[in-house]
């Protein structure tokens, strides 16, 4: 189907090769499929009364992307057919992939991939089926943003000092996450004195902290500071802090 389809573009590109820009020009003999990505408007023009590649599947193609867009359309998952995706690599074959955004200006694709059925046994293993896909981490965090700067307040922000009271603070967290899924948790991560630790506990808005140091996994404790109550502090015993928690947080 691809050969079948490069060679109806290539016939539809030739009588306007001089019209086309110089990268497209030079694809034009090398890889043409990579015209269709051109951002080039002059040449995407040119491009808009090319052949279709949906035109040219066989029948097993159409077969495997029909049962994809059945698949996509039960999910209810909202999808755009675009036969003018083309990713970089040639071993792509069936279905590639892009998923977009429009809050970031040009830089809209936030993950692109595909099949890639044949390329194990290509470099010398068994055939094997395969689909993958990068994503661009910045262009997440880009979009994830604005959720960072309206993002709920937090319920318990865990503070500790030193090593051994860092590895227990995060073992402390997913002890308190499992028992208690509604709550939400934060660990402070890294160094730092407890003085500028509470000033982060208190910018999350959290309820309460929870302190750990040498002296409190000494004693079996963790120190409960009620950030919301004038700052009052009790001391408890780690084997009674769930039942600690039911009571503030009923």
């Amino acid at each position: 189907s691809r050969a079948a389809y490069r060679a109806a573009l290539v016939e539809f590109l030739t009588p306007h090769e001089a019209e086309l820009d110089e990268d497209s020009q030079r694809r034009l003999s090398t890889n043409p499929l990579r015209i269709l990505d051109s951002k080039v408007e002059s040449t995407k023009a040119i491009l808009e009364n090319a052949p279709s590649l949906n035109d040219y599947l066989d029948e097993e193609s159409k077969e495997h992307f029909d049962a994809l867009r059945r698949q996509l359309d039960l999910q209810q998952l909202p999808y755009r057919v675009n036969p003018q995706i083309v990713r970089g690599l040639d071993y792509y074959n069936k279905t590639v992939f892009e998923w977009v955004t429009t809050t970031l200006g040009a830089q809209g694709t936030v993950c692109g991939g595909g099949r890639y059925d044949g390329l194990v046994e290509e470099v010398g293993g068994r055939s094997t089926p395969a689909v993958g896909f990068a994503m661009g981490l910045d262009r997440l965090a880009l979009m994830l943003e604005p959720t960072f700067e309206s993002r709920e307040p937090a319920d318990i922000y865990i503070a500790s000092a030193g090593e051994v009271a860092r590895r227990e603070a995060l073992l402390m967290a997913e002890r308190v996450r499992d028992e208690f899924r509604d709550l939400r948790v934060v660990t402070h991560c890294g160094e730092g004195k407890f003085k500028a630790q509470m000033k982060k506990a208190d910018a999350s808005r959290a309820r309460i902290a929870l302190v750990l140091g040498e002296d409190e996994i000494a004693r079996g404790e963790v120190g409960v500071k009620h950030l919301r109550d004038e700052g009052q502090q009790v001391d408890v015993k780690t084997s009674d802090l769930n039942e600690y928690l039911n009571k503030v947080f009923g």
